[in-house]
């Protein structure tokens, strides 16, 4: 495992990917938010975070998810259009994730091919 999360963006069409490396923990949740609101505040509105080398993901992870997740849905469209999707989450995370209620607000796939194309 490595310390802390390491986090890279790339840009597909109008989707910014953040590709997360590392702990999801109390740590590494300032960073997820601190780079979200960078997105956010340049502009973008459709963001997907992948997780497939996210070693570990701690309550404070699942609180950054919700976070983020408030910050790119607005209110009137929390129901209608999904502006944060996850994938590539690795089975015990996608466990946890299903276990905390997660994937009924936030999609996740297992592709970042059919994530990107879910948002056209």
């Amino acid at each position: 495992m490595k310390d802390g999360l390491q986090i890279t963006k790339s840009v597909e069409g109008k989707v910014t990917i953040l590709h997360l490396n590392g702990a999801l923990d109390a740590v590494g949740e300032e960073s997820l938010l601190a780079f979200a609101r960078d997105v956010y505040d340049e502009g973008g509105h459709f963001l997907l975070l992948d997780l497939a080398e996210v070693d570990i993901m701690t309550s404070a992870g699942m609180r950054a998810l919700h976070k983020v997740f408030k910050m790119f849905t607005p209110r009137e469209e929390m129901y209608k259009v999904h502006h944060v999707k996850l994938c590539r989450a690795p089975q015990v995370l996608y466990q946890s994730l299903g276990v905390t209620g997660f994937l009924q607000n936030i999609p996740t796939y297992e592709t970042m091919e059919e994530a990107l194309s879910s948002f056209s």
